[in-house]
């Protein structure tokens, strides 16, 4: 046990160093390519850090089939978006809040509202519509195999819409970036470099990710927590610190939108594609735990964007609050779940 406990702590420094590299890599990148903040942040920083835990639903569900895995599966896509609109808000909230007792920012973010409004926007819209298809067992295949194509479909939309506006493209050319970290001394470092830095990011974030499900999952009955809670809270929770990390970083740095464009655009990635191969490997028939997930989802979302309803101004106390629909939805599971608690390996 202590060996597990030992290997938890370094897989989330991986993580976090991880991240580190990615959030300074990926804005050289998306500056090489010329991109605005809302294609780097909503997008590029979004879907890269949404890798990890977009591989658990792919492989429990098409790699290994079968009843337990289609409830890890299913548990994994619906407590993705439910950690975002969430876990990762209330986490950028306190960021903000820390941060500002230090004097290293105000306690308000100001954000390109037209970016984090169309990715909620997407978001609330296709997220409904998954979860209320849920509610309609004995759905015919070509009825699912229909809607997962239409949600791929509506994330490339959503893709292109973002690339095509032009919004935030002067601002992000003009943007002071910090030197590339594995290139420190070059004001313009080589675009290979900048790759390179990108993809071992990336390795780093989904091996540290991998390496702290697996010691959570050990760790898990040894503490008694049953695999209800594993999979729809525990797994996400690990896999979508990639995000957490991201935007706690440039928070810091007072890259408001990229911060909170990386969780809204993964809030979209998330409720779309990992959503569609559900429908396509499942009956996609959710339950009632499944259900209040989605909804506390959506209600997380609807609050955030009645905040945004003022301007482009959002208090760090705003986004801590969400963390209440968190801990209301874990209250909620423990005490609707009653069933046993797997024995310790």
């Amino acid at each position: 046990m202590v060996l597990d406990v030992v290997l938890l702590l370094v897989s989330f420094a991986v993580i976090l160093l991880g991240a580190e590299l990615f959030t300074n890599a990926i804005e050289w990148f998306g500056k090489k390519l010329g991109l605005g903040t809302g294609m780097v942040g909503s997008v590029l920083a979004a879907v890269g850090t949404a890798l990890p835990e977009t591989m658990i639903p792919i492989i429990a569900l098409v790699f290994v089939g079968g009843q337990a895995a289609e409830e890890v599966g299913v548990g994994a896509i619906l407590g993705a978006p439910f950690m975002l609109s969430t876990a990762a808000m209330f986490v950028t909230g306190t960021a903000v809040l820390v941060f500002a007792r230090t004097r290293r920012r105000a306690r308000t973010l100001s954000i390109d509202q037209r970016i984090v409004g169309r990715d909620l926007r997407f978001f609330l819209g296709i997220y409904i519509a998954a979860t209320v298809l849920g509610l309609f067992p004995d759905k015919p295949f070509a009825v699912r195999l229909a809607a997962g194509i239409l949600l791929v479909a509506a994330y490339v939309l959503y893709v292109y819409r973002t690339s095509r506006d032009p919004h935030g493209e002067h601002e992000a050319d003009e943007e002071e970036l910090n030197p590339l970290r594995l290139q420190p001394n070059l004001t313009t470092p080589h675009t290979w470099v900048v790759v390179l830095q990108l993809v071992l990011s990336l390795g780093a974030i989904a091996g540290g990710a991998q390496l702290f499900v697996r010691e959570i999952s050990v760790l898990a009955p040894i503490v008694g927590i049953t695999p209800l809670v594993l999979s729809l809270i525990i797994a996400p929770l690990a896999t979508e610190l990639p995000e957490k990390f991201n935007s706690v970083l440039w928070i810091r740095q007072r890259k408001d939108t990229l911060a909170m464009g990386n969780i809204s655009g993964a809030m979209v990635f998330q409720s779309c594609v990992p959503v569609a191969v559900g429908l396509w490997y499942t009956p996609w028939v959710l339950d009632t735990v499944a259900v209040a997930s989605a909804v506390i989802a959506v209600g997380a979302g609807l609050f955030l964007q009645w905040f945004l309803r003022a301007g482009s101004l959002l208090h760090g106390r705003q986004l801590a609050f969400l963390g209440l629909f968190y801990l209301a939805f874990i209250v909620y599971v423990v005490g609707f779940y009653q069933g046993p608690v797997p024995a310790p390996h």
